[in-house]
């Protein structure tokens, strides 16, 4: 595991910074995909694991959720709007031809949310900032006292192709609404972030990238 912040660690996973998990105190925050539950197990085995937050639910952030939960006995937590899915009682969105080969190749069975979770609710010392447009529920984790953000995939820091550390938008084929996308990534930069922690890429320590990225890569 690698430390970014106080408290804050982001695990190892192959390839590396691809499909990001982070341990946030006593809080793994996502579950990368099926395939990498025994990865995340090993390197969590020894800490308390109090609680599971997604940011969202895609296949490659619930994919080990279920497993991990009942494996650390640890509740599983997402924002209100993505439960259904979550719990199986809706499909993932959006509907695009891509999503659903990630589903058949990523995703994790259905399990039970216990938290559900809204602008404001505080977890693990930070707090729940609704971001949608990447899916309805989508969300960040924000820590006042340094600003730390966990951002989900408001944002990636990794071209998918080469594997080159940059700032991106989720693609639009991902997005339920990319034009609300780009205003949650204002509402990220309104945010004033010290370090921003992506589900896919780096930790970005140059924050000042994120201000010449809204001039340059926002949708008007």
């Amino acid at each position: 595991m690698h430390k970014i912040a106080k408290g804050v660690w982001q695990l190892a996973g192959f390839p590396p910074h691809l499909f990001n998990v982070y341990l946030v105190e006593d809080m793994l925050v996502d579950a990368a995909t099926r395939w990498a539950k025994g990865r995340i197990l090993g390197q969590v085995r020894r800490r308390r694991v109090r609680t599971v937050a997604l940011t969202h639910c895609h296949p490659d952030h619930q994919g080990a959720a279920r497993y991990l939960c009942e494996t650390l006995d640890a509740p599983l937590a997402c924002h209100a709007e993505d439960v259904p899915i979550m719990e199986g009682r809706a499909p993932m969105v959006p509907d695009s031809r891509i999503l659903r080969l990630g589903v058949r190749i990523w995703a994790g069975p259905p399990y039970r949310v216990a938290r559900v979770l809204r602008e404001g609710d505080g977890l693990a010392g930070f707090r729940v900032v609704h971001a949608p447009g990447h899916t309805h529920g989508h969300i960040l984790f924000f820590r006042d006292c340094d600003r730390v953000a966990i951002a989900g995939d408001v944002l990636a820091n990794m071209h998918f192709i080469t594997g080159k550390p940059g700032l991106r938008r989720p693609p639009a084929v991902f997005c339920v609404d990319a034009t609300e996308n780009a205003r949650s990534v204002q509402k990220l930069i309104d945010l004033d972030p010290s370090v921003v922690c992506f589900g896919h890429g780096p930790p970005l320590y140059d924050v000042s990238q994120l201000e010449r990225f809204a001039l340059t890569g926002l949708p008007k």
